[in-house]
């Protein structure tokens, strides 16, 4: 292994979603990370999310088993578990028991409504979690239905890369403390967090609460996608007055004065029908060749076939194919401890990974 965390020593207990996806990130980055999973439980290379870890495969409900994971919690750094709050507890792997066995332990737990208030016990989804922060609000079209997000927003963005920083900062508290503690994750509380700018600019009267109506949420005919002659679309962020010149000049509307109200919000369904039919003139790639790479702020919409071969995407190794799956590459970039590339995820006993653990110390 190699990367910034390696030496870093992470049980994950195998779930869905945002904990695998925190889990991923660690181990891309070279920390150590052995997944519990389901005695049953099959390795998977389409299961991108789980790449690049030691598997065990153990039955919880054989109280031997939960000792074997409280043997290797005496010798991790981090554990990860995504269960309702209580879960862990009835398992008798809850934080108390394992912090009594590695008092440095950093107990990562990553839920959707966090580990109290009235909503903690109840299931939910990604949606229904950012539903609750303002976000979902937001998204969509003016006089529509608010448009689900994929699962970026609260499972990865607000959760799982969340739960990541707060491992990591509790880390470097422990190297003062020489004490762990536990996280407490929640996609509620994430997803509002990344609303942090939107309830700025409320507070600023300079956001509504319309969707469409707002210079980042499709309402500004300069922030938006546009359908193209061969019915592929392109992505336009002209926001700043240099960039938005050179679009206009590129797109042969720098002499029309009615585009010279960038900034009234009173134009802007105007003007996107007038920049709509501009862009129906060219096919995509025609679009492309005029005004990609320039300070336009353009890009081609690329769809999932597509986005790795982008010559951008390729020149930096965006993605990369692990057992013929084709899926992203680790990222951030570090120049100094770059990190391996990803591997495939192996099989493996709990006295194999204590040894090798043991090893390592």
């Amino acid at each position: 292994m190699a990367g910034p965390l390696t030496g870093m020593k992470v049980i994950e207990m195998a779930g869905i979603g945002p904990g695998p996806f925190c889990a991923m990130v660690l181990a891309d980055l070279g920390a150590d990370v052995v997944r519990v999973a389901r005695a049953d439980a099959t390795l998977d290379p389409c299961d991108v999310l789980s790449r690049s870890r030691t598997v065990l495969n153990l039955d919880l409900r054989d109280p031997q088993a939960v000792q074997e994971v409280l043997a290797l919690v005496a010798q991790a750094d981090v554990l990860i578990e995504g269960f309702r709050p209580g879960v862990m507890e009835r398992l008798g792997l809850g934080p108390d028991v394992c912090l009594a066995h590695q008092p440095r332990l950093v107990y990562g737990r990553m839920t959707g409504w966090g580990q109290h208030g009235p909503l903690s016990h109840a299931a939910g989804h990604d949606i229904n979690y950012i539903a609750i922060s303002g976000a979902l609000h937001a998204i969509g079209r003016e006089g529509e239905a608010p448009v689900p997000p994929l699962n970026y927003v609260g499972d990865f963005g607000g959760g799982a890369m969340l739960l990541a920083v707060g491992i990591l900062a509790a880390l470097h508290e422990t190297r003062r403390s020489g004490q762990g503690q536990v996280v407490d994750a929640a996609m509620t509380d994430g997803a509002a967090l990344l609303s942090a700018m939107m309830y700025g600019f409320k507070a600023a009267g300079q956001w509504s609460n319309y969707r469409g109506d707002n210079m980042l949420d499709g309402g500004a005919f300069f922030y938006d996608t546009y359908a193209c002659a061969d019915g592929r679309h392109v992505a336009v962020g002209a926001i700043e007055p240099q960039f938005y010149a050179l679009l206009r000049e590129k797109c042969g509307i720098a002499n029309d004065p009615v585009f010279d109200a960038q900034m009234d919000r009173q134009a802007w369904p105007l003007l996107k029908l007038r920049l709509a039919e501009v862009f129906r003139t060219r096919t995509r790639d025609e679009w492309c060749a005029l005004l990609e790479g320039t300070d336009a702020c353009f890009a081609p919409v690329l769809d999932w076939d597509e986005a790795p071969e982008h010559p951008h995407n390729r020149a930096r190794q965006t993605f990369t194919s692990l057992q013929g799956v084709l899926q992203p590459a680790p990222a951030p970039r570090f120049d100094r401890t770059p990190a391996d590339a990803p591997h495939a995820s192996t099989a493996s006993t709990p006295d194999e990974v204590r040894q090798r653990w043991q090893t390592a110390t």
